[in-house]
């Protein structure tokens, strides 16, 4: 069996604890003969802030770069609200994103059908629900210059941030998003602002270009992003693959989420280029923040961190099986009524992050037998 080479960031807030629960799954996939990993963990966000005075050590990425796949956790939370906004904790992140070249985040919004009835819409509208949102991550307004604010001679301040996408940009995710589509329903909608911003003017002449030249054979739709954001309350089972831009995705993402019941149940994955033998840098996170509220109580989900971990599996090792197993214990366990506080119904018995993670890996090994 191979074995393959993690580095675990567990971040902040709540992070540590969730990534507990991934190593408690990686010794029941171990155990199982499933897949095996040499782990090794450093720091990222404010706990680097704390220990290296910056959010990114150079080692650390390093490390990054030399990983056969990354795994983080949480960044951030008031604890370092005061510091410098160039070295704020979410920086740490954007640079793992920006250097390791990972463009491509896969969002994925699934309603597991023993929790439709957790979600913010009416079950007949979440019931089945299998979004997946391929979202541009290293260009757009996150990443555009200038970016600043300056004094004006009045002594009122003017603050700018670029909204900044090139041809081959949009084309590199457009061609993820149909090949997904491929492997699905065959269906892309792309979710801009053409009306409004040049770049979203770019963006559909792109898409619809790389469309026509290579994907005739898959559906596709123009959708502006406001209307997408209220069609995925409408009607979010119209959508499969939904491709956009950095700031929209970032939004739109996040409404998905909880069609599904709670932040807490979406994982991630941020992919770069494919290399030389088929392998591509890959950073697996869940979509929730660092919860400090939360963080150290036990309390957290740690759903969406296993979760990120079975799309490790798949997008980095190719371990479809393996992938299929865990996503099913996931079912399995919530289908058992195992929840912890944030989708527990009310008056329902809620477990803690240890224990839904012991949960999910024993019936890991259930399936496996």
């Amino acid at each position: 069996m191979a074995s393959y080479k993690l580095l675990l960031l567990p971040g902040d807030g709540i992070g540590p604890e969730v990534m507990a629960g991934v190593e408690t799954v990686l010794g029941a996939l171990r155990e199982t003969g499933l897949a095996d990993f040499e782990a090794e963990t450093d720091l990222v966000g404010g706990s680097a802030i704390d220990a290296h005075g910056v959010p990114l050590a150079d080692a650390t990425l390093a490390k990054a770069g030399a990983a056969d796949a990354i795994l983080l956790g949480a960044v951030g939370g008031p604890k370092w609200n005061g510091v410098a906004y160039e070295i704020r904790p979410e920086a740490g992140l954007l640079r793992l994103r920006k250097d390791l070249g990972l463009f491509a985040n896969l969002r994925p919004a699934i309603c597991y059908p023993a929790l439709a009835d957790a979600s913010a819409l009416k079950r007949e509208l979440v019931e089945g629900l299998d979004i997946l949102i391929v979202r541009e991550l290293t260009g757009g307004v996150y990443f555009g210059e200038p970016k600043e604010i300056t004094t004006l001679p009045d002594g009122s301040k003017r603050a700018v941030d670029t909204q900044v996408y090139t041809t081959g940009e949009i084309e590199r995710i457009a061609h993820v998003a149909f090949d997904l589509a491929r492997k699905r329903s065959g269906r892309v909608a792309s979710a801009e602002k053409h009306n409004v911003m040049k770049s979203g003017v770019l963006w559909k002449e792109v898409v619809t270009q790389v469309h026509a030249a290579h994907y005739a054979d898959v559906a596709l739709e123009h959708v502006l992003a406001d209307n997408c954001a209220m069609q995925l309350v409408r009607a979010p089972k119209q959508y499969d693959v939904l491709l956009t831009d950095n700031l929209f995705g970032d939004i739109l993402s996040d409404v998905a989420a909880m069609l599904t019941g709670s932040l807490g149940m979406l994982p991630s994955a941020s992919l770069g280029a494919v290399e030389a033998g088929g392998l591509r840098k890959a950073l697996y996170e869940p979509v929730h923040g660092s919860a400090p509220d939360i963080a150290g109580q036990d309390k957290a989900n740690p759903i969406a961190m296993i979760g990120s971990l079975a799309l490790c599996l798949r997008y980095s090792f190719g371990l479809g099986e393996a992938a299929d197993v865990l996503e099913r214990a996931i079912t399995d366990t919530l289908a058992g009524g195992a929840r912890t506080a944030d989708i527990a119904a009310a008056g329902q018995a809620a477990i803690g992050t240890r224990a839904m993670a012991e949960t999910i890996a024993a019936a890991l090994k259930a399936r496996v037998g």
